[in-house]
């Protein structure tokens, strides 16, 4: 009987790794069948993904507001990898923007296989010195944008039994860190979630979860981080690169650097009153605020 169970055993093994190569879409035979569409792709990790998903050979639809970058992104990617890219712009926080968005992902005629939910925007005063519209937006775009659009490309993985959904998540997230930190949390969450449903019809979900990354994101949230040191940041290309490595491996979570790999494990098991006092980044009201 062992024996038996023992064969068993390898023979399911065995049929785990050829329906691995048959769905996986970023191996070497199915990565030129493989449309991947990216929110945020104009700039920073956004493109940075474009351009590690366009090495592999993949074909991109590439979404974000401003139509002159995303076609400079095309253009490059065109050049240097002979990708074909379809460029959608979109206001992800319009109504309209977003349901036309949804309705690529959910066209069984042009079938997505990767969706990255990479859109979004930080704040640059803690709550509640900004106005409650721009938290709001903010809350849209980092939870209701990638829950809908991510319920749209479903069906059709499911269908078809292959494909991915990359969340682009934080370190952030798993800190107190205030509402971008509470929206980040909740994208890792949904990942994680949303990986166990899914692995029954092969299809991958992963958290994306960087620390500090050199983008145009601190500039446009008006952060300062002047007093970083360069050792804490990551490029770009390094996040994707784990990123895609740790999709390759059925992980859940993908976090680049030894450094913030132990920032996440501390932050994980550490009492949370020392992790708010100790190793959250301090959120200061802007200058002026009525206290």
């Amino acid at each position: 009987m062992t024996t038996d169970r023992t064969t068993d055993r390898t023979t399911d093994r065995t049929a785990d790794r050829t329906a691995d190569r048959t769905t996986d879409p970023m191996t070497a035979a199915n990565a030129a069948a493989t449309t991947v569409l990216i929110t945020g792709a104009s700039a920073g990790l956004g493109a940075a993904f474009a351009r590690g998903f366009a090495a592999k050979g993949c074909d991109l639809v590439l979404v974000a507001r401003d139509k002159d970058r995303l076609d400079a992104v095309a253009a490059e990617l065109a050049r240097e990898y002979g990708t074909a890219s379809e460029v959608l712009p979109a206001d992800l926080l319009d109504p309209a923007d977003c349901a036309a968005v949804a309705a690529r992902l959910a066209d069984p005629a042009r079938p997505v296989d990767i969706l990255v939910n990479n859109a979004g925007f930080g704040l640059p005063a803690p709550f509640p010195y900004s106005p409650v519209e721009d938290e709001e937006r903010m809350l849209d775009l980092l939870v209701k944008v990638p829950l809908r659009l991510t319920h749209a490309l479903l069906p059709g993985l499911r269908a078809r039994r292959r494909g991915a959904v990359l969340n682009v998540s934080s370190v952030a997230g798993l800190l107190p860190t205030g509402t971008y930190g509470a929206a980040k949390a909740w994208i890792t969450a949904f990942s994680e979630s949303l990986r166990v449903d899914m692995a029954p019809y092969g299809v991958r979900v992963l958290a994306v979860v960087p620390g500090f990354t050199r983008t145009e994101f601190q500039a446009r949230a008006g952060m300062d981080v002047s007093a970083l040191r360069d050792a804490v940041w990551l490029e770009p290309e390094a996040v994707v690169a784990q990123a895609l490595k740790d999709l390759a491996l059925r992980r859940p979570v993908s976090i680049t650097g030894r450094r913030y790999r132990a920032y996440a494990l501390a932050a994980r098991h550490l009492p949370r009153t020392f992790v708010a006092r100790k190793m959250a980044r301090k959120r200061r009201p802007p200058a002026g605020a009525d206290m």
